[in-house]
């Protein structure tokens, strides 16, 4: 397994804050493999592994604490002096009411927590409630393009070959244990079976399984299309599925939740407002495309918009789809004062694509930075509009920020 610098670069500097780390990511991101890479940098740091404590809430070893005064009652007594224990919690949702035991071990401890979870609501609720302003979170995602790289290793391959691959197998890390597309397809249908079946249907108590398939199946076919509950509701019954728009958009939350999609909500630029109708939906990993069970044509647009909508995110970049006075604009990119205005296309094949693409970032009436991806290798930056190729740009060197609560 590969180093997780850009996140590690983040969390780096907070191990011995009594802040505490929270760590989001969808199931099988790599969220444990990242706690086992910080708890060696605190090794390496001369702390004894007598203050390192490590419970996996999935493990069933563990299993009788997700009661949580078990659970309490269990580190209290791994508490030997009054030295700082680094305490490590994975899957923490796993624990009823874990906001209040984590909250009194950071009032009452000497520690530095960190805890992981597959749920985006880990820091809505109870949790934040308890625990404003005393914790700081990351989100991990599954491989972006410069890790799997890194991963894959293959030095003799075009990197335009190897990113064909990458759109087609995605980034979830234990896919690449498997040579065989066949095991890879199979590990990722497993995977996508026990997000919906644990994280989905039976922590939500999900009446119609088939509905929340059905509505995953939609949102896989319109990648980067702007949606609508009422949109989703038509193709169900044209589908011949009967149901209400709120059901529709209680189960895209709930998938949302999950991490299996982003909803990215659109964002008036001249207004300066974010817009609350007509959202956009982007794919935690595209392996999962592979479990389409249509034959359409893959939509290779929707493909590379949602990998560099991911590489924005784990850039540390908060995202918004732009609305323009000249037409939409694929993203509009925040972090720390820094914005971009990104278009994606895989070719600009002809002058009414230029057109496009260009046209309404060339109305956007500021000076922030203004950026068209590609599959392109000729360079058609244009009135202060720059123009690169999409595996150039997603294999630069970044030095990525650090993201606070």
């Amino acid at each position: 397994m590969i180093k997780r610098e850009r996140y590690l670069s983040r969390i780096r500097g907070t191990y011995d804050s009594d802040l505490i780390k929270v760590i989001i990511g969808i199931r099988r991101s790599g969220k444990s493999v990242l706690l086992g890479q910080i708890m060696q940098e605190i090794r390496d740091r001369g702390i004894g592994d007598d203050h390192i404590i490590y419970l996996n809430f999935e493990d069933y070893s563990y299993d009788e604490y997700t009661d949580p005064k078990l659970f309490h009652k269990y580190i209290k007594s791994q508490i030997k002096d009054k030295a700082k224990y680094y305490l490590f919690f994975d899957e923490i949702q796993e624990v009823e009411n874990f906001e209040k035991v984590i909250n009194s071990f950071r009032a009452t401890l000497n520690s530095s927590i960190f805890i992981t979870g597959s749920n985006s609501k880990l820091l809505a609720g109870n949790f934040s409630t308890r625990l404003s302003g005393r914790y700081l979170h990351y989100r991990i995602l599954p491989l972006v393009f410069s890790e799997y790289l890194e991963l894959i290793g293959d030095v003799s391959t075009s990197k335009d070959k190897l990113f064909d691959n990458y759109l087609h197998s995605g980034g979830m890390p234990q896919i690449y244990a498997f040579n065989d597309g066949y095991e890879r397809k199979l590990y990722l249908t497993d995977l996508y079976n026990s997000i919906i079946l644990k994280d989905i249907i039976t922590r939500h108590d999900i009446k119609d399984p088939n509905l929340l398939n059905r509505i995953v199946q939609f949102l896989m076919e319109n990648i980067g299309q702007i949606t609508s509950g009422n949109s989703i509701a038509g193709y169900l019954k044209n589908e011949r599925i009967s149901t209400t728009v709120n059901t529709v958009l209680n189960y895209a939350d709930r998938i949302g939740e999950a991490m299996v999609f982003d909803k990215v909500s659109r964002y008036d630029i001249r207004g300066k407002k974010v817009l609350a109708t007509l959202d956009k939906y982007y794919i935690s990993d595209l392996g999962f495309l592979q479990l389409k069970k249509s034959q359409i044509e893959e939509k290779q647009g929707g493909r590379l918009e949602n990998i560099v909508y991911n590489e924005l995110i784990s850039r540390g970049f908060a995202v918004n789809a732009g609305k323009a006075i000249g037409g939409e604009v694929d993203f509009v990119a925040t972090r720390f004062g820094e914005l971009q205005y990104i278009q994606v296309a895989e070719y600009l094949s002809s002058d009414a694509v230029l057109k496009r693409e260009f046209g309404s970032l060339r109305k956007i009436d500021d000076n922030f930075k203004k950026l068209v991806l590609t599959r392109d290798h000729t360079d058609y930056s244009r009135a202060g509009i720059e123009q690169r190729n999409i595996v150039d740009w997603l294999t630069d060197t970044e030095t990525f920020l650090p993201q606070f609560s």
